[in-house]
């Protein structure tokens, strides 16, 4: 193991430290540290990324590993494979991008990204735990901040968004804990590698599988337990939404994979069809929904439930290909779902303080914000799943492999697949191409604002800067996927499940 993969354990400290900082220096720095902070942590990524071997990441290897509570069998244990290895990327990724959307937040600005930080660092926990309890800490770390950042800095209904993500979100930690518990009262260990290699017994994974696995489905916006992610998506601020869809709904998806699927493989393969089915109807299900929807952020939220439903198609598939497709699904989409938030969030409704798209049908947007019409666009696309795009990518390994196992299913994604293409065209067209005549006369170019607001016309250098950076990252592993997929792949043929 290399020194570029052990320094992967740094992406925690360097951003706890930075979560520290922000509570100890004076204002005028904040975005500074939360910027060079997760650049830090991007950064380690990639550098794991180019410098690590492909056959290094292929098993769940220890990066570190020190006592921590003897008595009790807990290790503070660090390892990696391909998937972390990509979770952390888009982690990463997502949390520069989210820093600098968030560049002009004034109020309460430490604040503000001293709970930003502590939700980056306690994903990067959970994505590279190798014990079951340090794993379950991060977490319900990621819990807390969460509230915070929305009850304090959301808008429509924050606390009521705020307050049922939480207690859905410990709904679900509650099961987790239970199956946690089983687990290790069971094998007598935390330990995830030697957990991976017990023999439970096929009557406890028969009801251990469902109930951790569901909990941990919450997170990941699971149908019918996917109301909170619409509600808290637009309840929150923009980081927040960019970074609820980009990572903490991850969090579910690659858990189930790790934790659920691979300690009690006999009870996944018990379940799996009904993994798929809820996965079946959640895709359509939250497209249809989100075709109804009169509120741009509520189209995004509800389209976010529907990738996830992806994600969980390829868990449910149980082919190595489908479950590659789903991690990739899982990287894909935190990319895509970061960038449309921001354009919705921050570019559109930090300038016209409307998400309605009726009203913004009449504001003409393409021609007052065009960077923002042209990103909108190109995110937009990739979400549909058009070629050239991650979206298409991760959606079409997802099908293949989901076809060898569950032909019909592909089948009804597939056509599902056409009302995403309906109600995200029809999202795009009000929101920037929009036909309607305005009531309020104004200048070309200009967008209408309230006389009270004094805010900047035009899409800022760091607005620029952080749509690129998403933007690049989907077209670079929509052209060329095989740069994951040859790291994925390995990994999820190490798991058990698929034996």
């Amino acid at each position: 193991m290399g020194w570029a993969t052990r320094m992967i354990a740094w992406t925690i400290y360097i951003t706890f430290t930075g979560a520290v900082l922000l509570l100890l220096l004076p204002r005028a720095f904040a975005r500074w540290i939360a910027l060079l902070t997760t650049i830090a942590g991007l950064a380690l990524g990639l550098i794991a990324l180019v410098r690590t071997p492909i056959s290094d990441v292929a098993h769940f290897t220890t990066i570190v590993r020190v006592p921590w509570v003897p008595a009790l069998g807990m290790n503070y244990h660090l390892a990696i494979d391909g998937i972390s290895l990509t979770m952390v990327l888009v982690t990463g990724i997502s949390a520069v991008s989210t820093v600098l959307f968030s560049w002009d937040v004034e109020h309460r600005r430490n604040e503000f990204f001293f709970w930003l930080l502590l939700v980056v660092a306690g994903c990067y926990g959970v994505f590279l735990s190798a014990d079951l309890f340090l794993f379950f800490a991060f977490y319900e770390l990621v819990i807390v901040p969460k509230y915070f950042l929305i009850a304090v800095f959301g808008s429509t209904n924050k606390e009521y968004g705020a307050m049922k993500l939480t207690l859905y979100s410990f709904f679900g930690g509650m099961l987790v804990f239970i199956g946690i518990l089983t687990g290790y009262v069971t094998a007598g260990s935390l330990d995830l590698s030697q957990l991976s290699q017990f023999q439970f017994s096929p009557q406890l994974q028969s009801w251990a599988f469902p109930v951790l696995f569901l909990g941990f489905g919450v997170l990941a916006g699971i149908w019918p337990l996917h109301t909170w992610a619409p509600t808290g998506h637009v309840a929150a601020p923009t980081a927040g939404s960019m970074l609820l869809a980009g990572i903490v709904m991850k969090l579910g998806a690659y858990a189930g994979l790790r934790v659920a699927m691979n300690l009690f493989p006999q009870g996944f393969h018990m379940w799996s069809k009904w993994i798929v089915l809820l996965a079946v109807v959640g895709i359509v299900y939250a497209a249809a929904v989100a075709l109804r929807q009169r509120d741009l952020k509520f189209v995004i939220g509800y389209s976010s439930v529907s990738h996830m439903g992806f994600v969980l198609l390829g868990l449910g598939g149980a082919t190595a290909l489908s479950v590659s497709g789903a991690v990739l699904q899982m990287f894909s989409h935190g990319v895509i779902a970061a960038l449309l938030f921001a354009v919705a969030g921050r570019m559109i409704y930090g300038r016209t303080h409307t998400r309605e798209l009726d009203v913004l049908a009449g504001l003409n947007l393409s021609r007052a914000l065009p960077f923002a019409a042209f990103t909108f666009v190109i995110a937009s696309a990739a979400s549909m799943g058009i070629p050239g795009f991650s979206g298409f990518a991760a959606e079409i390994t997802i099908l293949i492999g989901a076809w060898k196992t569950y032909p019909l299913a592909a089948w009804i994604t597939g056509a599902g697949m056409v009302l995403v293409a309906a109600f995200t065209l029809r999202a795009l067209k009000q929101s920037f191409f929009g036909e309607t005549e305005p009531g309020v006369h104004f200048q070309q170019g200009r967008v209408a604002l309230d006389p009270d607001w004094n805010e900047q016309q035009s899409i800022t250098v760091a607005e620029k800067c952080g749509a690129c950076l998403l933007m690049f990252t989907t077209v670079a592993i929509g052209l060329y996927p095989k740069l994951l997929l040859d790291r994925i792949m390995p990994a999820v043929e190490a798991m058990r499940f698929l034996k």
